[in-house]
This record gives C-alpha cells, sequence and structure tokens, in this order.
C-alpha cells in the first residue's frame, strides 16, 4: 500500500459519519476537492501541505495520516474524540489553541509560537490566558475575511484553469479601507484572493501581483478588468463590448497585442476589483 492510500484509508476514518462538506471548509478546502480525492475514479491525492493542515486543525500529531499505525495506537483527531465518551481525556489549553491559530491567518510564526508558548504555561490558579483573550485573533464586524486561493490567472498567453480552488491563507480587511479605495462588490463572501501571472497587464496589475476579485459578478457589467476563460485558457484581462457578438480583450502592456473574441467563447468568473499595491483596477 502506497502513502497514498495510506492517506486516503486515514482520511475516511477521520471523517467518519461527519458531513464531508463541513469537513472541507473547516481544513480550508474546496469540497469538490476533497470529493476527488475521496472518489475511487479520479487520480486525486491528498498531498503533503494539506496533510498536514488537515493534521494541525485537527490537534493531529504530524504524520498522522502516513501511517495506519496512528489509529491502532489510540491516536484521535479532536473532532472524533469530541464525539467519543464522555470519559475520554480533554483537549488541553494548548491543543485548542493551535486549532484556533490553524485557522487564522495574518500571524507570523513569531507570534504563533508567543501564544502557544503562553497557553502552555503551568496553571497556578491566576485567571491567566483565556479563550476571550483571542478575540482580537477573528475579524470585527467592521472587518472582512478575504479568502486567497491557489489560482493564478494569466497576463499573456493563458493557464488551464485548475480542476479545483484551494484556500491558502486569508486576509482581514477593514471596510473601510475597500470603501476609501471606491471598492464596491455584491457581498463579502464573494470577495476572494488570487494571483496575476504574466507582463500582458504590466503598469496596472504585475506580474505576481496578488488581486482581489468579486465572484459574484460573472457577467459583463461594464468596462473593466475581468478574470475569464477564452478557448479553455484562464486570463486576467481588460474586457470592452464592441458590439453584440464581440469583446475586445485590452492588455494595458503597449507590447502585447490586444485581441478580440466572440462573447459566446468567453466565460467570466469574477471582476477584478482592487490590485493588493493600492491601485485600483
Amino acid at each position: 500500500m502506497d502513502i497514498y492510500s495510506i492517506r486516503k484509508q486515514q482520511l475516511i476514518s477521520l471523517i467518519g459519519n461527519q458531513k464531508k462538506g463541513a469537513c472541507a471548509e473547516r481544513w480550508g478546502m474546496a469540497p469538490a476537492h476533497l470529493s476527488q480525492i475521496l472518489s475511487d475514479k479520479t487520480a486525486k491525492n491528498l498531498g503533503d501541505d494539506v496533510a498536514r493542515r488537515i493534521e494541525t486543525v485537527e490537534g493531529l500529531p504530524r504524520g498522522w495520516f502516513d501511517s495506519l499505525g496512528a489509529t491502532d495506537k489510540g491516536v484521535m483527531p479532536a473532532t472524533a474524540a469530541s464525539q467519543s465518551s464522555e470519559d475520554a481525556p480533554k483537549s488541553t489549553a494548548a491543543d485548542l489553541v493551535k486549532q484556533m491559530l490553524a485557522k487564522v491567518g495574518g500571524l507570523s510564526t513569531a507570534a504563533r509560537d508567543r501564544i502557544v508558548a503562553a497557553a502552555e504555561e503551568p496553571d497556578d490558579g491566576s485567571s491567566g490566558l483565556l479563550p476571550a483573550n483571542f478575540a482580537a485573533l477573528r475579524p470585527t464586524n467592521e472587518e472582512i475575511v478575504i479568502r486567497q486561493y491557489d489560482i493564478r490567472a494569466a497576463m499573456g498567453h493563458g493557464q488551464v484553469p485548475p480542476d479545483y480552488t484551494e484556500v491558502v491563507r486569508n486576509l482581514v480587511v477593514r471596510e473601510e479601507i475597500l470603501r476609501e479605495k471606491g471598492v464596491s462588490y455584491t457581498s463579502k463572501t464573494a470577495l476572494a484572493m488570487i494571483s496575476g501571472w504574466g507582463q500582458s497587464m504590466e503598469g496596472t496589475i504585475n506580474d505576481k501581483d496578488l488581486v482581489i476579485v468579486d465572484k459574484g459578478v460573472q457577467d459583463f457589467i461594464g468596462d473593466g478588468i475581468y478574470v475569464l476563460t477564452w478557448h479553455k485558457d484562464l486570463y486576467i484581462k481588460r474586457v470592452m463590448r464592441l458590439d453584440e457578438e464581440n469583446y475586445r480583450l485590452i492588455s494595458d502592456n503597449q507590447h502585447y497585442e490586444n485581441q478580440t473574441a466572440r462573447i459566446d467563447d468567453v466565460t467570466i468568473h469574477a471582476k477584478v476589483l482592487l490590485i493588493w499595491n493600492a491601485r485600483k483596477a
């Protein structure tokens, strides 16, 4: 049995009777990605990065997925432990803090280490470290959590769209910053971040710049920069409607030619709102 077969068997054991969608959300991955890993009809495997992230979220020892013996030796994930007998040992404060930090973005490694170290200090009877102290790590009513997806959209010759979208981190932004930039959006949950790739939009969006997009916009709503698929490739392009049948796909870098695309051949996935170098799209 290879490593990926072991991980799949461990994943099935970990999920148990839980809803797959809830597990996927907790682990920061797309439900479709999880379904592909569990399916016998696809060749998707549980990779190292995702395996380590799930172990962290569930409070499991590093490498738990890589050995069937881990389950045999009584190592249980936090979710399974919570569903077991009331006599089961309770998670320590440090374990709970680690699980919480695994879901919080924007903290440096040093900051995380200090928080975990504080949680591991022995209880001397004082109030010490309380879960309420970590409320500041969560967005307030005036802040928005924007998920960054592991997607790169080409600003040049095009990228093949990925089979799934995986969250790599979260960004917390104050709403007033977006308002100051004149950014409007369909809903908070429709906001996402992806990476630009290439030089065709240079001057506006540079190579590997992060951009905030609105996934709620999936139709042309006026001239602007869009994330789109054209002839099966994923692009970030400035789009202008030429007539009832054609778009003009414009590259802001003058060294690249603009292109005419049939509207029927173009699928719009999102509208670019802000380049994360403080330049408004």
